[in-house]
């Protein structure tokens, strides 16, 4: 068996993409050339590794099996290549890494100088959505998670925590008044989640009681940044990350609300990659440096 590693590739790039026109489009070849690479895959291997349908791609068995191994076999060249590279010049290369807007704005984009000038060699591709993304299909190295892991086969590693705080612009608390109590919130515009449930459900502080607030809102919102121009702008009230309204606070643009009422609720940040990709030098490198700015309230 003489199996070349671009073609292993190739057959995990169309078994997340589900198609061979969408790995033919990411390489920029003609689908036939997909095409060619993958029947001289399974003519190496001596099986079929794919069903092909109108409705689409599944892996055989047999596929299913050859998948696993190429993911070890994949993720130790790129480690062993990796290692040998930074040996001489340190860690370096692209890492793709998906994160929400409003993080991306206040954690990630501070947080590059600093890691660019630790590590010189290394460069960042930002994938910002709220959504949570199939770290295979999009070729994600690295996704910043808050709150519990859940999706099978994944490495976490812890790299900090915050809480959620309530906040409104002086300019709203000006013309509708600033709530004293839970209670007064019914008189008050929220702002919910339209993406993430438990996002709806604030948690109230022991010392006011417990339990939680159900918040309908009178506006919705499926990305943080957005919500977070929706306070500012004078919209209504809502619960933002604490990285992401601790500079607002400090300016005066934002209000604390609430702050002895309402539970910040505080949740842990992870770093998540597929375990393949965990030994990488350069996702090692990353995850130390936010580690560090996360951590230590950078």
């Amino acid at each position: 068996m003489n199996l070349q590693l671009d073609d292993l590739a190739l057959f995990l790039r169309v078994q997340a993409l589900g198609s061979l026109s969408a790995a033919a489009r990411e390489r920029q070849w003609p689908v036939s050339q997909v095409s060619r690479a993958l029947v001289r895959l399974e003519a190496q291997c001596g099986v079929r590794l794919m069903h092909r349908s109108t409705h689409g791609l599944s892996l055989t068995d047999e596929g299913d099996t050859v998948a696993q191994h190429a993911r070890s076999i994949l993720g130790s060249a790129e480690v062993l290549q990796a290692d040998l590279s930074g040996r001489l010049a340190g860690p370096s290369g692209w890492v793709r890494v998906a994160v929400s807007p409003a993080l991306a704005e206040a954690v990630l984009a501070p947080s590059l100088p600093g890691l660019y000038e630790r590590y010189p060699g290394l460069k960042v591709d930002i994938s910002a959505d709220d959504r949570l993304a199939d770290m295979a299909r999009d070729g994600i190295d690295i996704a910043i998670r808050t709150g519990e892991v859940l999706q099978d086969g994944l490495v976490a590693r812890p790299i900090g925590g915050y809480g959620r705080l309530l906040c409104a612009s002086p300019a709203y608390l000006a013309r509708h008044g600033t709530p004293q109590s839970l209670d007064d919130l019914h008189q008050h515009h929220l702002i919910a989640s339209s993406v993430s449930p438990s996002l709806n459900r604030w948690p109230i502080a022991q010392a006011a009681g417990g339990g939680e607030w159900p918040v309908q809102g009178r506006t919705r919102s499926d990305n943080s940044a957005a919500t977070l121009a929706l306070v500012l702008h004078g919209v209504g009230l809502a619960r933002l990350a604490e990285p992401v309204a601790r500079p607002h606070l400090a300016s005066g643009a934002l209000v604390h609300l609430l702050p002895e009422q309402i539970d910040p609720q505080r949740v842990p940040v992870y770093a998540v990659m597929r375990p393949e990709r965990q030994r990488l030098p350069k996702l090692r490198a990353c995850i130390e440096w936010w580690g560090e700015w996360v951590g230590g309230g950078s």
